[in-house]
């Protein structure tokens, strides 16, 4: 190869790179804040995951076309989307269509100010009861070269019809890494026998660190352990949207960051924040997705017709998981129609990921 052809070739590579970035900032423009969509947080998330995956399949083309020699691939990236509590997001499975039983409280009238809500209601107490549970749980040992592995069954509500579609049951299993980053594949997801990368969130050409969208284990530690500083902290952080209601994003957030690798005393400040958001209600009888009965806590989104739930086990309180259905009748289905939902079956932290613990394999 001569210089003009190695410089034709740094060019040609040079170009790649700026196309792939023009890329990228095409795709972020395609995807509209969810406010502005009229769907709830997780459905939106739900549809950017299905058109991320056909970038991935587009993506694994173009790197077999490069091996063939025809052309090169285009770099591009993969949001991870982890969102509160639902391994929806991770797996990008949609499925629904079941009544519920929405439980016996009402919510609570909204308070002038978040943390009027601290009084005993039936909602706080059980979350007291919680938070003491998971404050005496035994803190894991956590390393940031390791991963977190979680194995669920979750459902949930394609909408791309504009109605909500029954789909079918699915396992689904994520180890995410415990790097505080920022970190351009932060791990893998794999559904149907699918394995994929997750990688970095859309617009982080440089990774996406530890934080909100990406709790660590030691980015968890780092959080305060005073529910009031805690929850003036999540109201300050959590992205804002101009239709959502703030008080249904923290809540949902706090979701979010419940179980796995939580410290046990991070997970009671937040059980005890939760019980400070106004309009969070106990569920005297809930079931996961499995049909596993405890007990519940939720908080019905008003914009959009929907109640998030959280589940735990009536003996122990540990979370078993939570769903999301609707409360009244919506252009997407009628009252009690489930639009997502995760009961989580195995937790535990691995060295590499893929690799399933024993405690898996055997259940």
């Amino acid at each position: 190869m001569n210089h003009r052809d190695t410089g034709s070739t740094a060019t040609n590579s040079a170009f790649e790179a700026r196309r792939s970035d023009a890329d990228v900032e095409e795709i972020a423009r395609l995807l509209p804040p969810p406010a502005h969509r009229g769907l709830p947080h997780e459905q939106y998330l739900h549809h950017k995951e299905r058109l991320m995956r056909s970038i991935d399949h587009d993506q694994a083309q173009a790197h077999a076309d490069r091996t063939d020699g025809t052309r090169p691939a285009r770099r591009l990236l993969r949001p991870a989307l982890l969102l509160p509590v639902s391994a929806l997001a991770l797996g990008g499975i949609l499925a629904t269509g079941v009544a519920l039983t929405t439980g016996d409280d009402a919510p609570a009238t909204a308070a002038t100010g978040r943390h009027e809500a601290r009084n005993m209601r039936p909602a706080a107490a059980l979350l007291d009861r919680i938070s003491d549970a998971a404050g005496r749980g035994d803190a894991l040992r956590v390393r940031n070269d390791q991963f977190a592995y979680t194995r669920s069954k979750v459902r949930g509500a394609e909408l791309s019809s504009g109605k909500a579609v029954v789909g079918p049951l699915k396992d689904t299993e994520s180890w995410l890494s415990q790097e505080p980053g920022p970190l351009r594949e932060l791990g893998l997801t794999r559904t149907a026998g699918e394995t994929l990368p997750i990688n970095a969130e859309l617009g982080d050409t440089h990774g996406t660190p530890a934080g909100l969208g990406r709790p660590t284990y030691h980015w968890l530690s780092t959080l305060p352990t005073d529910p009031d500083k805690l929850l003036d902290y999540l109201y300050a952080k959590v992205p804002r949207s101009d239709e959502a209601e703030r008080d249904q994003a923290v809540f949902d957030c706090i979701g979010g960051l419940l179980g796995g690798v939580t410290p046990p005393e991070t997970a009671a400040a937040l059980y005890r924040a939760a019980a400070r958001i106004p309009g969070v209600t106990k569920v005297p009888t809930a079931k996961d997705v499995t049909g596993r009965t405890g007990v519940g806590i939720a908080r019905d989104d008003t914009t959009f017709g929907a109640r998030t739930e959280w589940v735990f086990d009536a003996r122990d309180l540990t979370f078993l998981g939570s769903r999301s259905y609707l409360v009244k009748d919506t252009e997407y289905g009628k009252a009690g129609t489930l639009m997502s939902a995760e009961a989580v079956i195995d937790f535990a932290v691995v060295d590499k990921a893929g690799q399933v613990p024993d405690t898996a394999r055997q259940s």
